[in-house]
């Protein structure tokens, strides 16, 4: 599907675990043009009797698209998820390819897919350069755009180095996400966004966080977020920087928050559409 600069996006964060039907509704009344999904999500939709086309046409009637799925944690040789996980959860992050995932996305309509080193896994440039490659050729024959994402506790664990991956992999439908907790807590500057074409950044998501990172970044952000604007992130100097080099990328509110999941379905809905566009419109004034 086709989304810009002025499209917003309802990451499914925000709003789990609330059923993927009860979403659209406040997702379009709130002004999001788009939903993402998780692998389960879209096989709770598929395993309860709505199939693809109809589930497209549902998401048509709220003048939804699917954004991405979310995402390829398995695909360069090595990666194994850590034994204290549990055999089920690395069951389930172990079949999360390319393979599997680009019909299902193409399935729903969805735009693209992340790509992500989950684990922790150490990866040589040249190795993950071979691994984003495939999955972006698995991709395009299904009509998908693939997004590497950097997490900092991770084996990519910044811009520089996802940049010279997506770079080196030379594919036409692989560029960046840029999401904004990562960029900051893995000490990524503007002066590096500034050396990126615009055009390769495919994809943005936006939450906040305190100035001062906790010890465990993976906890803290996969529990305390804070909806943007109200934090210490430099929210506005990032997305100015991104139009500066010419990005026309949606942008996502992604909430990974414990204490966001305790309000209502509306509630987090319309706050994070609130927040979101506040800091957008602030950074475009």
């Amino acid at each position: 599907m086709g989304l810009g600069r002025d499209d917003l996006v309802l990451c499914t964060a925000c709003v789990q675990p609330a059923p993927v039907l009860d979403r659209l509704p406040l997702a379009r009344e709130h002004g999001f043009s788009a939903i993402s999904l998780q692998p389960p999500e879209i096989h709770s939709v598929l395993d309860a009797g709505i199939s693809a086309a109809e589930f497209r046409s549902r998401l048509a009637d709220h003048g939804l698209g699917v954004s991405e799925v979310d995402a390829v944690t398995t695909w360069f040789p090595g990666q194994v998820p850590p034994a204290e996980w549990g055999p089920e959860v690395g069951a389930f992050l172990l079949s999360n390819t390319a393979d599997a995932l680009c019909p299902l996305a193409e399935s729903i309509g969805a735009r693209s897919l992340t790509v992500v080193e989950f684990y922790g896994v150490e990866v040589d440039v040249d190795t993950a350069t071979a691994g984003f490659a495939a999955v972006c050729d698995k991709a395009a024959e299904h009509g998908l755009l693939a997004h590497l994402e950097f997490l900092p506790w991770a084996g990519i664990a910044d811009l520089a180095t996802a940049w010279q991956i997506v770079r080196n992999a030379g594919r036409a439908n692989g560029g960046l996400l840029v999401d904004s907790w990562h960029f900051f807590r893995s000490g990524s500057t503007f002066a590096e966004l500034r050396e990126i074409p615009g055009d390769r950044i495919l994809y943005i998501q936006i939450d906040d966080a305190p100035l001062d990172p906790e010890p465990d970044l993976s906890d803290e952000t996969q529990h305390r977020r804070l909806l943007p604007g109200e934090g210490d992130l430099d929210l506005v100097g990032l997305i100015r920087t991104l139009d500066e080099i010419g990005c026309q990328a949606p942008i996502g509110c992604e909430m990974f928050s414990d204490a966001l999941a305790t309000k209502p379905l509306a509630e987090r809905v319309q706050r994070c559409a609130e927040t979101t566009r506040s800091v957008v419109s602030a950074a475009r004034a």
